[in-house]
């Protein structure tokens, strides 16, 4: 009774002192320290976008007489209203929507295809194809920018497809190349995710007599639903933000995205940057509904894969 008594105590005092541990380790200067950094990084980060909201809600008399990094004059919202109907914004943001749709659509079903081809099954060439999926996505776009705009100027299309007659000056040129440089980061997650699943599942559908296209769809993918959505939310919003393939494979205005559009904002000889600063924060309101409506799959999307295979 006693030896069991003593134990017990021991017991209590131990936890007591991990208890005490822990909260000295909660509460310590690291901790405290993490959180400085955080709220610093989180400021600076939000500094540019308050003062795109702030500068775009100030008229350019006021800021001109004033200057930018001064308080007071009027606000209100006519920037927007100007940026909206000046910069043709429906037309842009409807071409944004088509080409966000598309490209992330085709990515995940190819990057899909790929991934149950190097995860669920052997061959001789699959972890070579995955690491040449990979290794895609070192090259920087910048640097295979002139090889694709050549490329798709030489691709002849009939007129009654493309009124330039090539992939250029199209929606579906930008639609090619963004899914040509998703499908890479795609695969290797899905694989990563797809090779976590019971390789008995695939062996029972064998078994059943399942083909592998029935595999595909009715074993795999519908386990995969919580990756498909993560990565779906990370492409909408790095597809919608890209600027840079519309703006070298697009030449006339009225096919441009919204992000590449507020470019119409700019002047010949004089910029209105309260004009400019209202384009941006109408350019950014999608994303930021996207983020928030789809918060939890976004967060999931970034350490997706990250511990799986």
């Amino acid at each position: 009774m006693t030896t069991t008594t003593t134990t017990t105590r021991q017991a209590a005092r131990t936890a007591k002192a991990s208890v005490g541990t822990a909260k000295k380790i909660k509460n310590g200067p690291a901790i405290w320290g993490a959180y400085a950094f955080l709220t610093v990084a989180a400021i600076l980060w939000l500094i540019p976008l308050l003062w795109a909201v702030y500068t775009s809600l100030r008229p350019k008399a006021d800021t001109d007489r004033l200057g930018y990094f001064s308080v007071g004059g009027s606000y209100g919202f006519s920037n927007y209203v100007n940026a909206w109907t000046q910069g043709g914004f429906l037309t842009y943001f409807g071409n944004s929507v088509i080409i966000t749709i598309a490209t992330v659509a085709l990515t995940l079903l190819f990057a899909s295809m790929m991934a149950f081809a190097v995860s669920r099954y052997s061959w001789r060439f699959n972890v070579t194809l995955l690491i040449a999926f990979t290794a895609g996505n070192l090259l920087p776009p910048q640097v295979l920018a002139t090889p694709i705009f050549e490329l798709f100027k030489l691709i002849q299309l009939p007129y009654a497809i493309s009124d330039s007659g090539s992939l250029l000056n199209q929606l579906v040129g930008v639609i090619l190349a963004n899914t040509g440089f998703q499908i890479g980061f795609c695969t290797f997650v899905l694989s990563n995710f797809m090779k976590a699943i019971p390789q008995e599942l695939g062996e029972a559908a064998r078994v059943d007599g399942a083909g592998v296209w029935t595999q595909y769809t009715r074993v795999i993918m519908p386990l995969t639903r919580p990756a498909l959505a993560a990565l779906g939310t990370l492409e909408v919003i790095f597809i919608y933000n890209d600027y840079f393939w519309p703006l070298i494979l697009i030449q006339s205005g009225n096919r441009l995205p919204i992000t590449t559009a507020i470019n119409n904002l700019q002047g010949e000889f004089l910029s209105n940057y309260n004009l400019l600063s209202a384009g941006a924060v109408i350019t950014v309101i999608p994303t930021l509904v996207i983020y928030l409506a789809l918060q939890r799959q976004f967060v999931a999307g970034l350490t997706l894969g990250a511990n799986k295979g």
